[in-house]
């Protein structure tokens, strides 16, 4: 028993959770997608400061190899002017360089992969939020017009009438008024049948009294009579 009333408790707990979740469907869903465009937004600040760390990178680049071309220009000379110190000196200052040199060029693919991996996201997530917000306006659309019908069709107040009651009234009425119809017809041959005139029109018949209707053998008779006399 007590498992019976524990999972009959469970389902009227989902029943509730699920009429919950479909009465505030969207306000959910606007709510999901408000999250959704911020953490785009997101994105798209860190995809920002990836280009600019490129840009950066590649300017410190652009500017190490200019001071690596001056360095050995100058290292150079010094050889030829039998200054090996200065020229030692300036290798060792190109070697350090070109290893700047060489982490430059490391961060810029570093960069660009990872700038090329966020323009991939953005855009995935501006197409498919689009496409959430499209679906959206059709859901709103749907449920506008569910609920006009509801209110306009469905849920009348209790002292209006709905279009199928006002027909079931007409067709009591004119069944009553048929009935009384067929009441007045029967009571009126009942009367033609029973009056004064009837009875009157039977002693006629049976020959007590003048006929009150005509006959086909008076119609004759009548006709005869106005022919004139054979000549």
């Amino acid at each position: 028993m007590f498992k019976t009333v524990f999972t009959l408790f469970r389902g009227t707990v989902a029943v509730a959770e699920e009429q919950l979740e479909d009465r505030t469907a969207l306000v959910i869903l606007d709510q999901q997608m408000r999250d959704a465009a911020a953490a785009v937004d997101r994105s798209k600040r860190t995809l920002a400061l990836a280009i600019a760390g490129d840009l950066q990178e590649g300017r410190r680049l652009e500017a190490t190899r200019a001071r690596i071309a001056d360095l050995e220009v100058r290292a150079t000379a010094a050889l030829e002017g039998d200054r090996e110190d200065l020229a030692r000196e300036a290798a060792q200052a190109i070697a350090n360089l070109e290893a700047e040199r060489d982490a430059a060029m490391t961060a810029r693919t570093l960069f660009a992969s990872e700038i090329t991996r966020l323009k991939r996201h953005v855009a995935n997530a501006e197409a498919r939020i689009s496409e959430l917000d499209r679906g959206r306006r059709l859901a709103r659309a749907s449920e506008a017009v569910r609920s006009l019908r509801r209110s306009g069709i469905e849920a009348a107040r209790p002292y209006e009438c709905t279009l199928p009651e006002a027909e079931a009234t007409l067709k009591r009425l004119r069944e009553r008024q048929m009935e009384a119809q067929a009441a007045d017809d029967a009571l009126f041959e009942i009367d033609a049948a029973s009056g004064p005139l009837s009875t009157a029109e039977k002693l006629a018949e049976l020959g007590f009294g003048p006929r009150i209707k005509s006959t086909a053998d008076d119609v004759l008779a009548r006709l005869k009579a106005r022919r004139p006399p054979a000549a």
